[in-house]
């Protein structure tokens, strides 16, 4: 019997080999150690990793550019079941947007000012409708654009490290990345009050507000991670199931009361009125320490940025999350265009304080009289 020829495997050619290589030296960047967000496959898990711990994981528009085209490629993945997103250095999950770049941007024109907060806002409405589970593990500081990538996906484990705030109000901004959408869907007038007085939330209290899903100690959180990662086809009643488990065996501040429990009766009454001034009205005309303590708080805000969010959030009450982040975004522009964003980032940023804004009196503090 004649031998048999072995024929030669083809040979890749040059293109397809370059793309080959290409796409090694693509993972190999997304996993580099120093670059602003690590983006890989593990099990049957994509993680997602914020990686700019000396700026508390700060998000800038190239990081929400390689986020959001990798969440839409695992999401028709079959073999990646869940997504997890967290961040590094142990300080911050996401102290937020990079403001600082935004406004200097916005001052001279360029286009970062249109593109971060169109981008961003894509990006969070594709974490709210995401086909596949998606787990925030929120540890350490988590506001303003740091919400927005974790509130709207299906699963957010807070820590006794974690600190919640949309301190936008501040800054001449409004509580964006679709907090007219859940905020409004808060217990009682809760998500006003954080809205309009930019109140911080601190570990346990961040579950008992609505905001986090599951509360685990920060130390177990690696532990949960492996578990994740570790399951076998998951569905999304498994990955709850196993979020349980962890949540049911942290005890810090279990029996802690939440921090807002003897304020509720007033919150739910003092920040259900239709307008700022009524709500400066009633805070005068109640008096109470903690009236007072919040009339003192939105003294320090930008009255054009109360009166924004207020309406943001009683009109985003009935909206969906797309409609409201399409709303935020025209508001975002008119911001852009405005005066107080760029005097508040001075002032809070620059500063390093929170003063009132200089140049005009707040019209806001002259609104009504105790009686």
């Amino acid at each position: 019997m004649a031998a048999r020829v072995l024929r030669p495997l083809p040979r890749l050619k040059p293109f397809n080999r370059l793309q080959v290589i290409l796409q090694h030296l693509k993972m190999s960047k997304q996993t580099d150690s120093t670059a602003e967000v690590l983006l890989e496959k593990r099990g049957g898990a994509g993680i997602i990793t914020l990686n700019r711990p000396k700026v508390l994981n700060a998000l800038t528009l190239s990081m929400i550019q390689q986020i959001y085209p990798q969440i839409k490629t695992w999401e028709q993945d079959p073999e990646t079941f869940l997504i997890i997103i967290k961040g590094t250095g142990g300080k911050a999950f996401c102290a937020g947007g990079d403001i600082r770049a935004i406004a200097d941007a916005g001052k001279v024109g360029d286009r970062l000012a249109h593109d971060f907060f169109r981008e961003e806002y894509i990006l969070n409405n594709a974490i709210g409708t995401c086909k596949k589970p998606y787990v925030a593990l929120i540890d350490g500081i988590t506001m303003g654009g740091g919400v927005g990538l974790s509130v709207h996906g299906r699963f957010r484990v807070a820590t006794e490290k974690t600190l919640f705030a949309m301190p936008e109000t501040a800054i001449g901004l409004f509580p964006d990345v679709g907090g007219g959408y859940f905020l409004p869907r808060l217990s009682g007038k809760i998500g006003y009050y954080l809205a309009l007085t930019g109140f911080r939330l601190k570990g346990r209290d961040v579950l008992k507000a609505g905001i986090a899903t599951h509360f685990v100690e920060s130390e177990k959180l690696p532990a949960l991670e492996k578990d994740l990662i570790a399951l076998k086809s998951p569905s999304t009643e498994n990955i709850a199931d196993l979020l349980n488990s962890y949540h049911v065996k942290s005890k810090v501040d279990q029996e802690k009361e939440f921090v807002l429990d003897e304020h509720m009766e007033k919150i739910n009454s003092l920040f259900s009125a239709n307008s700022m001034e009524e709500i400066v009205r009633k805070l005068k005309q109640d008096g109470s320490p903690f009236a007072i303590k919040q009339l003192e708080t939105i003294n320090k805000m930008s009255p054009t940025s109360l009166k924004m969010t207020l309406r943001q959030l009683r009109e985003g009450a009935s909206m969906s999350l797309q409609d409201v982040l399409m709303m935020e975004y025209r508001l975002s522009q008119a911001c852009m265009r405005g005066h107080d964003f760029y005097e508040g980032v001075r002032a809070v940023l620059a500063a390093g304080r929170c003063e009132p804004y200089p140049g005009h009196t707040n019209p806001l503090q002259s609104a009504g009289s105790a009686d």
